[in-house]
């Protein structure tokens, strides 16, 4: 076995550690997954985790601050509020802002909400119809979402920023993080493995700054920019440890970070 080879497997070996490590209940908490964790309906935990997901930038506590305000609005049960809400019921939005998420920005991804579970079971057709059987990732997905979320003329342009896509270049962090909760199955209870459309093999990495540093320094990442190109740079690294369930090593690139900040990361150069 070269040199390379025998990197190769330590880091795997390690990363495999970091996932054990990391994917537990303990978890949940700290995470903005923990306010989708807050509803066992089917359609509360997608809408739920939408607007986490959504919301995800920034400071983890303002996160899930601002996630749950927005979702306390809607009562008991997102998916009754979102289904027979009346324009009017619209009105407790109309001050909400979380950064630069506003509140014609709110008003809209309610309307767009609305019309999609009045004509449709689940939100994850709203991705998987943008997959083919020859797709190896979700970038379709992403594409399809976002081109369907903005599907009337009376969309905001404003509040396209807030839906990302592979059309411009962006890693959609945040959409991939979301696919993960609700695409991957979890032993440890931490992700919820509800939708089956999509394969969790399909799903790739969510990129931040953070992930991108560690990455590179696990020598799993080259690329100078945390985008799309990135993105499947990083993602076609890891699914040489597990194909399967590339995803999973978003639990071991987190808790990496989280070591390196107490000293305790490993050094494999």
């Amino acid at each position: 076995m070269n040199a390379a080879s025998t990197k190769q497997k330590k880091i795997r070996h390690y990363l495999d550690g970091l996932v054990q490590r990391f994917e537990q209940p303990s978890f949940i908490a700290v995470d903005p997954i923990s306010v989708a964790h807050g509803f066992s309906r089917k359609q509360d935990i997608e809408i739920a985790g939408f607007i986490a997901a959504s919301f995800a930038w920034g400071q983890r506590p303002t996160i899930l601050a601002k996630s749950r305000a927005f979702l306390e609005r809607m009562g008991e049960s997102p998916y009754d509020f979102i289904l027979n809400h009346k324009e009017k019921d619209r009105a407790v939005f109309e001050s909400f802002v979380h950064r630069t998420f506003q509140p014609l920005d709110a008003l809209y991804f309610l309307d767009r909400l609305q019309r999609h579970y009045r004509a449709n079971e689940s939100l994850e057709t709203l991705f998987s119809d943008g997959l083919s059987n020859c797709d190896t990732d979700v970038g379709g997905a992403l594409r399809h979402f976002h081109n369907s979320f903005f599907d009337v003329d009376y969309a905001p342009q404003r509040t396209r920023k807030h839906v990302a896509t592979p059309d411009r270049k962006s890693s959609c962090k945040r959409l991939n993080m979301y696919l993960r909760w609700m695409v991957r199955p979890s032993a440890k209870g931490v992700d919820f493995g509800l939708w089956n459309k999509i394969d969790k093999a399909q799903l790739l990495l969510p990129l931040d700054l953070h992930v991108q540093r560690v990455s590179k320094s696990l020598g799993l990442l080259s690329r100078k920019q945390a985008d799309w190109q990135a993105v499947q740079e990083l993602t076609a690294e890891v699914r040489k440890f597990d194909a399967t369930d590339p995803a999973k090593y978003d639990f071991a690139l987190f808790g990496l970070g989280v070591l390196e900040r107490y000293g305790e990361g490993k050094d494999f150069s």
